[in-house]
């Protein structure tokens, strides 16, 4: 008797490799590679982009500095003597900026130093903020005046860009903002340690600049723009979201009506940002007169444009929840909202979340709404002291600033684009890594 299991396959067998088969198995192989190569280009393309965001942000975070000991001449600065803050406040920034030049040339001196520039061009490489920063250090310490104190000024951002590689000598020849006999002088302060590159925490928590000091300019104020912004977005747009979507989910009939406002919303999700920026440019300034450039009229703007995200994703959580729940909570003598309330939406929460934080950090990230309500326009230069300065006081956000720097002329504000960037990107990394986390945390099984 022969075995079955060593028997030559019949013509048509199932187990007889024939030329569909194999035909089948090299389209399984070509798909397979197709996938691989799709993933590896994706890769590729991600680590280009984070690796082009580090490589020209990164230099944001530091910035030159230059420490001077200057002597702050009472005979410059109070003639009278008296201490007087009225009559110290007199003298502006012009008075303190040959005290910075003074400072300069004593420590040539002192160094040795035969750089063939004046004090004043030894005194360019610093930022046009040094005059400003002495003036406000000698206001808040007028007792100081008649010392000699040691300070630590910005230097300029051809200076810096130096230090950095961004400026050469070549490609200085047609610069007027800097020669190469102070390129010169900023290598012997460096080599005095005189001149070094550090971190800047000015960067994170400073303000905005005007284009002549783009070597001050920091994203502090923009940030707080942006958290004042999300503020009223998260205040507006979660409880009615929610309540929309419960609402429609749960309780509204389904009938022509329902169905109209279902696409409408599904629309209102694809229609471009800068619509809703031309519909508060027209509803909520020109028509209720709120401020321009103010985060709650940026907040409300942003709103409207996120909450059919928000409707959407709570409509999907609520959908998910399977009907038995429903079921069982009226079986056992539930109400309608009872059910609904105490059984359905507890269990959507993580989806709700989720879809919030998503929809918070696309609000975070949007730029063309905020361009027609005048926030990219404005150089927010001073922090807000409350609640109400926060909310309606002019001030940018986070998108409109590294818009704004990235459209001006300086390579210093391209830079600080740059660094911007990677500051909003660990943001929207961050709140994205929440929405996972809350999904984890509160999902329940059924």
């Amino acid at each position: 008797m022969t075995d079955t299991s060593q028997s030559t396959p019949r013509a048509g067998s199932l187990f007889a490799r024939d030329a569909r088969t194999d035909r089948r198995n090299a389209a399984e192989k070509r798909f397979r590679f197709y996938g691989l190569t799709a993933i590896a280009i994706g890769l590729v393309m991600l680590i280009t982009l984070v690796t082009t965001i580090l490589v020209n942000g990164v230099g944001a975070f530091q910035q030159s500095f230059v420490t001077l000991r200057v002597e702050l001449l009472e005979s410059k600065l109070d003639k009278s003597g008296t201490r007087d803050l009225d009559k110290i406040k007199k003298v502006s920034t012009f008075g303190y900026a040959p005290l910075i030049n003074a400072a300069f040339e004593n420590m040539a001196s002192q160094a040795g130093l035969d750089t063939g520039l004046s004090a004043k061009k030894m005194g360019a490489i610093l930022s046009k903020d040094a005059a400003a920063q002495l003036r406000n250090s000698v206001l808040a310490n007028p007792d100081r005046i008649g010392d000699t104190i040691e300070f630590t000024f910005l230097a300029n951002s051809r200076i810096d860009g130096y230090l950095k590689g961004r400026v050469t000598r070549a490609s200085i020849a047609n610069d007027k903002k800097i020669t190469a006999e102070q390129l010169d002088f900023a290598d012997e302060l460096l080599a005095l340690g005189v001149l070094k590159k550090t971190f800047n925490p000015a960067f994170i928590f400073g303000a905005d600049a005007s284009d002549q000091r783009p070597e001050a300019a920091g994203i502090g104020v923009s940030m707080l723009g942006s958290l004042f912004m999300m503020l009223v977005v998260l205040v507006l747009a979660l409880p009615i979201g929610v309540a929309a979507s419960i609402y429609l989910e749960e309780f509204a009939p389904k009938n022509w009506l329902t169905d109209v406002i279902e696409v409408n919303i599904a629309n209102l999700a694809a229609v471009p940002s800068i619509v809703f920026g031309i519909l508060g440019l027209a509803v909520f300034i020109n028509v209720l007169h709120l401020p321009m450039s103010a985060p709650l009229v940026g907040g409300m703007v942003l709103t409207l444009m996120t909450l059919p995200t928000i409707i959407i994703s709570t409509r999907a959580a609520l959908k998910a929840v399977p009907p038995s729940i429903r079921d069982a909570a009226l079986g056992v003598g539930a109400s309608k909202m009872q059910s609904v309330f105490h059984h359905v939406l507890p269990l959507a929460a993580p989806g709700i979340l989720t879809g919030t934080i998503i929809g918070l950090a696309q609000a975070l990230g949007e730029t063309a709404p905020l361009l027609l309500i005048g926030m990219v326009g404005f150089v927010a230069s001073n922090a807000p002291d409350s609640l109400a300065a926060g909310l309606l006081d002019p001030n940018s956000a986070m998108p409109a600033q590294i818009y704004e720097w990235a459209k001006r002329a300086d390579p210093a504000f391209y830079e600080r684009a740059w660094g911007g960037i990677i500051i909003l990107l660990i943001f929207l990394v961050a709140m994205n890594t929440v929405a996972v986390m809350l999904r984890r945390r509160f999902e329940r099984r059924w």
